[in-house]
């Protein structure tokens, strides 16, 4: 059988934080994840099953450091280490770049994102029934050539298009199911950067409880409650310390049709951003964090 190399779920995302704890306060204390480890440097979080779905590094820099994607066996990690080897991306790491995972190796991709991909995460499940979401579901990027970036998703991971919007503003891409894992929106006028970072929840009722949170926590949502129409997620968006919004959703779109076309939206339709008539702030584009240089 002919392996052609593709991710089949998100893994995590690492964030450069000038304040590890602060960063890792607001993530259990607001968004309800658990604390796995600490050490001077790192600050590893998660939801699931997994060790870590949330890495914050100490940085001199808010940034992104890098996105982790699973591969679902060896043989498809090689196959995509052999596709960035052809396309020429600078490899940073032959092995995983972090612990607790069996192999991988990291390289720096289009506008200037670090990937991971990798595979055999430790199992840590030590979950307590308590608030939170049930797991890391995507990130959104805002990039100044989406078509480029799209492309390098699509050939070297094997991500599939699910809805476009216009021309070339926004893509939603999946590698397995569910409606999209990353979500790339051209941002001609800004530098690259991680937009959001998002997690699944139960029901629309843990929204409400996350706005609840967050305003004891001084702060207040952003945006939403709201239902999306690319993706049909319902969300709800706060600020976290170092300028990347976090978004909690539930109810997303799944596709279990691997020959699905994508869907198109026209760019002018309010409907792909949202069904319910609640516009997003004028300012909801300008938060991000950049891609940290290696």
């Amino acid at each position: 059988m002919t392996t052609t190399g593709s991710v089949c779920a998100m893994g995590y995302v690492a964030l450069g934080s000038r304040d590890l704890a602060a960063s890792t306060r607001m993530a259990t204390d607001v968004l309800g994840l658990r604390s796995v480890e600490n050490t001077a440097t790192r600050a590893f979080l998660s939801a699931a099953d997994t060790h870590h779905e949330l890495v914050y590094v100490k940085s001199e820099t808010e940034g992104v450091d890098h996105i982790g994607l699973v591969a679902p066996d060896h043989d498809n990690l090689a196959a995509i280490r052999e596709k960035v080897r052809r396309g020429g991306w600078r490899v940073i790491s032959e092995q995983p770049i972090e612990d607790h995972i069996e192999e991988g190796f990291a390289f720096v991709g289009p506008e200037g994102f670090t990937w991971h991909v990798y595979r055999g995460m430790s199992l840590w499940d030590a979950r307590g029934g308590g608030m939170g979401p049930d797991r890391y579901g995507h990130v959104n990027i805002k990039v100044r050539d989406s078509v480029a970036m799209v492309a390098f998703l699509v050939d070297v991971f094997g991500f599939m298009v699910s809805d476009r919007i216009g021309d070339d503003f926004a893509f939603f891409l999946r590698c397995n199911p569910e409606h999209h894992g990353i979500a790339v929106v051209k941002a001609v006028d800004q530098a690259p950067s991680l937009h959001h970072h998002a997690w699944q929840a139960q029901s629309i009722a843990e929204l409400g409880k996350l706005a609840d949170r967050v305003k004891k926590s001084g702060s207040r949502l952003l945006w939403g409650p709201v239902r999306h129409g690319a993706g049909h997620n319902i969300a709800a968006y706060y600020i976290e310390p170092g300028a990347a919004l976090v978004e909690l959703y539930t109810d997303m779109e799944m596709i279990y049709d691997p020959c699905r076309e994508a869907l198109v939206w026209a760019f002018e339709d309010p409907g792909w951003l949202s069904q319910w008539e609640t516009l997003s702030p004028d300012n909801m584009l300008t938060f991000g964090i950049p891609a940290i240089e290696r």
